[in-house]
């Protein structure tokens, strides 16, 4: 297998995960909008961080799986 192939696929699952979790935290900020007694950046700092972490976390898992779905493995 050809070693840029295998680097190119790698930088695709990367930008994939970081596309994700870049979502993922815009969409937890946007608690704060929803629910500011819950979610804030004062008092609720925490649970904000929180819902912004897991929503990236999820996020970046779906664009892997996503980004795998379309590009299994490299190819050679």
């Amino acid at each position: 297998m050809n070693i840029i192939r295998i680097e190119i696929w790698l930088k695709g699952l990367l930008a994939a995960a970081i596309s994700g979790a870049a979502g993922g935290v815009l969409t937890g900020f946007a608690a704060v909008g929803i629910d500011p007694q819950h979610f804030n950046l004062q008092a609720g700092m925490g649970a904000t961080m929180r819902i912004a972490a897991a929503a990236a976390l999820i996020n970046a898992v779906i664009g892997v799986a996503a980004y795998l779905q379309k590009s299994p493995l490299p190819t050679e």
